[in-house]
């Protein structure tokens, strides 16, 4: 047998055979009880042969490499036959019969009960008639009952097979993972609006526009407990705290909101009725919203705007998941180097601080130095990347926060100065946003590190969701021919056309260069994404 098959695997499990041990032991002191209390020694004798394969059949679970198929036959068959036997005087053993499928569903699903049931029905009748020659129908319908439970306890005994089985096998997450995403590939093709939520949203805006005289319009999504600008599309009144207050105002009560020409129409998810994203918009100044009955029209609009809403709600489940999945993987690779490649090369360098002590001329003794000397900057930059891999936007309060956070950890790796200047509001970015916008800034920083020798970086970063602007700053040699190998350039350039920025670099007067990273409205027309792309100049 291969010990790499899933019925090795079965074997080599500890739950299945725990599991199928205390259903043996139970069914033998359940039986054993009564028997003592009422001295049948003949039942007592029958119950001790079947204690006996149950004992045998288990030892062979745990230390033989005998295939289930030949353990679940010896088991069915023998309590089958001492069961045929023993049916005259010991009809209590027939309870037995229930526990025989049960184990076999445990190990091979429902074609083990169906076997076991069958293999262990053939040998009690063949057992009893070769004893008696005749089985009267209260013997008939005892076999029959405890078969009959025998299928029900292995039914049970199927779910925990592919319970345990799930359990048992690591890879079982993934493999459910593929076949999941294999259905979405495969339902893509459907999707009229592609999984971009800010083209989504900027479709919902049209829409509101195209059924109202609106003059400036903003869709909010939520992010945990609050809500967050998606996309806004402003042509005569700005957004002020009344936007995000009937905002609220609509999230809150899941109803449309009116308070002069502002008006609020929550979308709801379709999956749990939850208000997934609110459109806030103002409406033009040459209507009145009274002479054109707009609660009525809302109304129409909201069930209007359903579809956009299901799109919408699909791709930011599609966004979550996506930075769910990337947040992990950077945290395991983080943990993998940090408990591998990081503590042996920190034994190298233990390792190489003894041979200093031994050197035996000037020249070994300066060999030794320059390697101590390369292996603490291998050190460094294994804390770099630790450092890079762990902070994340996630746990912290804003976007500003978490590249205070980075800026804080890499001047005590590098000790190269960092200053930060923030200048936030309360209103965040959409998650995907400031992921990118915060490795870009990462980037930067870390390249002003590592490749420009700079003696200290400034960093200001400017929010106002939903448009950003972050540039970073040094002091160093200035803007050098690109190395070979190097796509840190081309990392941020992607990272930026993702969320739709502009990203700049210029060399600075006094020396150094400036890393710009800017997110502006830029979604007015369907062409925004294109212009987008145009607008990287790198």
């Amino acid at each position: 047998m291969n010990p790499t098959t899933p019925e090795a695997s079965l074997l080599t499990d500890p739950h299945h055979r725990r599991v199928a041990g205390l259903a043996r032991g139970f069914a033998l002191v359940a039986t054993l009880v009564p028997l003592l209390w009422t001295r049948d020694t003949g039942s007592l004798v029958a119950l001790g042969f079947i204690a006996a394969i149950w004992a045998a059949v288990t030892l062979l679970e745990w230390r033989s490499r005998v295939t289930l198929d030949v353990i679940g036959g010896i088991e069915a068959a023998g309590v089958g036959l001492i069961s045929g036997v023993a049916l005259d005087r010991s009809p209590v053993v027939l309870a037995a019969l229930a526990i025989v499928p049960f184990s076999a569903g445990l190990y091979r699903g429902i074609w083990g009960v169906a076997l076991s049931l069958a293999t262990e029905l053939f040998a009690v009748l063949t057992a009893a008639l070769a004893v008696r020659h005749g089985i009267t129908p209260e013997q008939g319908y005892s076999i029959f009952s405890w078969c009959f439970a025998g299928l029900g306890v292995g039914l049970i005994a199927t779910f925990l097979h592919s319970a345990l089985q799930q359990r048992a096998d690591p890879l079982a997450p993934y493999l459910y993972a593929q076949s999941l995403l294999r259905q979405l590939i495969d339902i893509s093709g459907g999707f009229d609006g592609g999984l971009d939520p800010v083209a989504l949203g900027g479709g919902i805006l049209g829409q509101v526009r195209d059924e109202l005289p609106t003059s400036s319009m903003a869709l909010y999504v939520t992010r945990g407990e609050t809500l967050t600008p998606l996309v806004t599309k402003e042509v005569g009144a700005t957004m002020g705290t009344g936007w995000e207050d009937a905002a609220l105002a609509a999230w809150a009560t899941a109803g449309t909101f009116v308070e002069g020409n502002l008006f609020a129409v929550p979308l709801q998810s379709a999956h749990d009725g939850s208000v997934s994203a609110v459109v806030v918009a103002c409406l033009s100044e040459r209507v009145s919203a009274e002479s054109m009955g707009l609660q009525d029209r809302l109304e129409r609009l909201r069930r209007s705007l359903q579809v956009g809403a299901v799109q919408l709600d699909t791709a930011l489940l599609f966004v979550a998941f996506r930075d769910s999945a990337t947040a992990e993987e950077r945290r395991r690779l983080a943990r993998e180097m940090h408990d591998g490649v990081a503590q042996d090369i920190a034994g190298l360098g233990y390792l190489v601080d003894a041979l200093a002590g031994t050197a035996s001329t000037p020249q070994q003794a300066e060999r030794i130095a320059v390697l101590r000397e390369r292996i603490s900057a291998v050190v460094a930059e294994i804390r770099r990347s630790l450092v890079n891999l762990r902070t994340s936007v996630g746990a912290s309060e804003s976007l500003g926060a978490a590249i205070g956070s980075i800026a804080r950890n890499l001047t005590e790796v590098s000790g190269v100065p960092i200053h930060v200047t923030l200048d936030e509001t309360t209103d965040r970015l959409r998650p995907e946003v400031e992921a990118e916008l915060f490795r870009i800034t990462q980037e930067a920083m870390n390249n002003a590190i590592k490749h420009a020798r700079a003696s200290a970086i400034e960093v200001h970063c400017q929010v106002r969701a939903p448009q950003a602007r972050i540039t970073v700053s040094d002091d160093g040699r200035g803007m050098q021919r690109p190395r070979t190998g190097s796509h840190g350039l081309s990392i941020m350039r992607e990272r930026a056309l993702l969320i739709n920025a502009t990203l700049a670099m210029t060399e600075r007067d006094g020396g150094g260069v400036s890393v710009t990273v800017e997110i502006t409205d830029g979604t007015d027309d369907a062409s925004a994404a294109e212009a987008g792309k145009a607008r990287v100049d790198a």
